[in-house]
């Protein structure tokens, strides 16, 4: 008798950790905070992974990863092309090797822990899709448009595989073009050709989301991407996504020193990769700002001048701001050689714009050009209709950095 009541008591015990257990999982998986069910914060921001799986390559490896981050606030995105082949320490492994080799297409989880550590970001949905499957997806909507500058010659064949000029690809067309490689070609050229057929991807997928949201084509679409997501929760991030304004999306490359290590060439992100965190950073500031805040589609222009010894200063300092997206149309020696602060001139007549790119560098030495800005406010004031005196045009870069002995090649120093 005795027995039968220690054997009810732990039956009970086993039962009530099974109901617990029961319990915190559904607040986990049904009951946290969904970033596409809460209301939109002045401050918050999407963070969406997209893997293109490559079907051709053994064992299976993304194609290409692009980070889209979103304001809900603002609608407007910036991307982030993450290549495979970034050198990250691989802690499970205890070593050095390509980001992609702890992609599993069973489990993403830790390829999107090594991108969050990257950018220093939480990322709250993933989007796989294989290249088979992408070409569905294309003929669903109905294809991509893309502007292609010269016609793509398959010469072994000899016929034209892409015209120039304006296309429409369909789903095979689409699939070749984001896989062919030209024997003379850069591997930037085509990782170009992968960023901008990505966002006319986005860009269409935004296009047709009405289409996408009829009940059959809803459970097609779902069918072709692996997310994590039932159906409904699924539509309405992409429903969210189709809000973006995508002429006004830019995509940037992660970037570093390329080496070799154990027979791979590896790209090693600037800084030890606190300089891509720096741009997440800015990046995720800039798309939340209000939008009597932004100043319309404007490319600020940029001349780096080295005023110190130090050879190739000025080219090194470049990379550093076309990373952070900044034009730059001049790099040369300044003047002199022996400035000891660096210097900021700003022609542009916009105080914010000068104050956030010296922030990059932790410069704060700024001249105004008194002369330069008010010829830019008469510009404004006028208007694209009216006509000014000549001089009020001469050229000149809207910003002028001039590198001097206490920049040390990332931030300027006391």
């Amino acid at each position: 008798m005795k027995k039968r009541k220690i054997d009810a008591s732990v039956l009970l015990l086993v039962l009530i950790i099974l109901l617990l257990a029961a319990g915190a999982l559904f607040a986990v998986f049904f009951l946290r905070p969904n970033p596409i069910n809460e209301s939109p914060a002045a401050d918050k921001i999407i963070n969406a992974l997209f893997v293109i799986e490559n079907d051709d390559k053994s064992p299976l490896v993304p194609l290409c990863s692009y980070v889209l981050m979103y304001s809900p606030v603002s609608r407007r995105a910036a991307v982030f092309d993450i290549p495979g082949s970034l050198g990250q320490v691989i802690e499970r492994a205890n070593r050095v090797d390509r980001l992609d080799t702890v992609y599993d297409p069973r489990r993403i989880a830790p390829f999107v822990r090594e991108i969050e550590k990257l950018m220093d970001i939480e990322i709250s949905f993933s989007v796989v899709i294989s290249l088979e499957n992408l070409g569905k997806i294309v003929d669903i909507i109905e294809g991509v448009e893309l502007f292609i500058p010269s016609s793509v010659d398959d010469y072994q064949e000899g016929y034209i595989l892409f015209p120039s000029g304006i296309s429409f690809l369909d789903g095979d067309k689409a699939k070749v073009y984001i896989t062919y490689e030209l024997p003379e070609e850069s591997s930037e050229l085509a990782d170009f050709r992968r960023q901008r057929f990505f966002l006319g991807f986005i860009k269409r997928l935004g296009e047709q989301n009405r289409f996408l949201k009829i009940p059959q084509v809803s459970r097609l679409f779902h069918s072709l991407m692996r997310t994590g997501m039932n159906q409904q929760a699924q539509a309405r991030l992409f429903d969210e996504f189709s809000k973006i304004d995508p002429d006004r999306v830019s995509i940037q490359s992660v970037t570093g020193n390329v080496r070799e290590v154990s027979g791979q060439t590896l790209i090693f992100p600037y800084w030890d990769g606190s300089l891509i965190k720096e741009i997440v950073r800015q990046t995720s500031g800039s798309l939340t700002q209000p939008a009597e805040n932004l100043i319309g589609d404007r490319t600020f222009t940029v001349e780096i001048l080295n005023g110190t010894t130090v050879n190739g200063l000025a080219g090194r300092t470049a990379e550093l701001f076309r990373g952070f997206g900044y034009d730059i149309v001049a790099i040369g020696n300044a003047d002199s050689n022996d400035y000891e602060k660096t210097l900021i001139i700003d022609r542009s007549g916009y105080q914010n714009v000068v104050t956030t790119f010296g922030e990059v560098i932790r410069c704060d030495n700024i001249r105004y050009d008194s002369a330069a800005n008010a010829a830019a406010n008469m510009a404004r004031a006028a208007g694209p209709d009216m006509e000014l005196d000549p001089p009020a045009f001469e050229y000149r870069p809207d910003i002028t950095l001039i590198i001097g002995k206490d920049f040390n090649g990332r931030h300027v120093t006391e």
